[in-house]
């Protein structure tokens, strides 16, 4: 399995299709529990799997209050402090926030919290949108490693990991199958 340039050895599945969809409910129900429902309630989700996971947590509150929140895709390039390191050319794609933000409680939805640059990054894109009433963190993985003071409201899975594992949340819709992989990460090796 490739991941950013790196070959990443698996070594354990440590969600299927089954435990996603259960996580996934269960932070819907949590969601829901916090916000007294659904009013003023939007979801936006962080490129790449975080809009899929978001596409899926607005399905399953659709069908627990029968409202379909609205739902927001947020692109984080230009905005990543490492934008430099990433690419000479990085590939920005579109943000699609076709609501006004402002005064609403906004769910961020992502697939992993790691260090939490991406989530710094998703709020300074959204503040450049407009002003939240409040901004809430939906994660599928925890994996620690923290570099800023950025913690989840709504995790799936707390799963503590070495520097040297990647967590690889893989979706249908993006890959093909639903499940979460523990990786090695070897080192790099020089060459093509």
């Amino acid at each position: 399995m490739r991941g950013g340039g790196i070959i990443l050895n698996v070594k354990a599945q440590i969600m299927d299709a089954d435990k996603m969809r259960r996580a996934l409910v269960r932070i819907a129900h949590e969601i829901l529990e916090r916000n007294k429902g659904t009013e003023n309630l939007v979801l936006v989700g962080i490129r790449r799997r975080g809009v899929p996971l978001a596409k899926r947590l607005q399905r399953i509150i659709e069908e627990i209050e029968g409202v379909k929140l609205p739902l927001g895709v947020l692109d984080i390039t230009l905005y990543r402090d490492d934008l430099t390191t990433l690419s000479p050319h990085p590939v920005i794609h579109s943000t699609e926030i076709p609501f006004n933000i402002t005064g609403k409680k906004v769910v961020l939805v992502d697939d992993v919290l790691f260090t939490g640059r991406t989530v710094r990054a998703a709020l300074d894109a959204l503040m450049d949108l407009g002003r939240p009433r409040s901004i809430q963190l939906a994660v599928l993985i925890d994996r620690g490693h923290r570099e800023l003071p950025i913690r989840a409201d709504y995790v799936g899975k707390n799963v503590p990991t070495s520097l040297k594992e990647e967590i690889a949340v893989q979706v249908k819709e993006i890959d093909g199958v639903d499940q979460v992989l523990i990786c090695a990460v070897p080192e790099r090796t020089a060459g093509p």
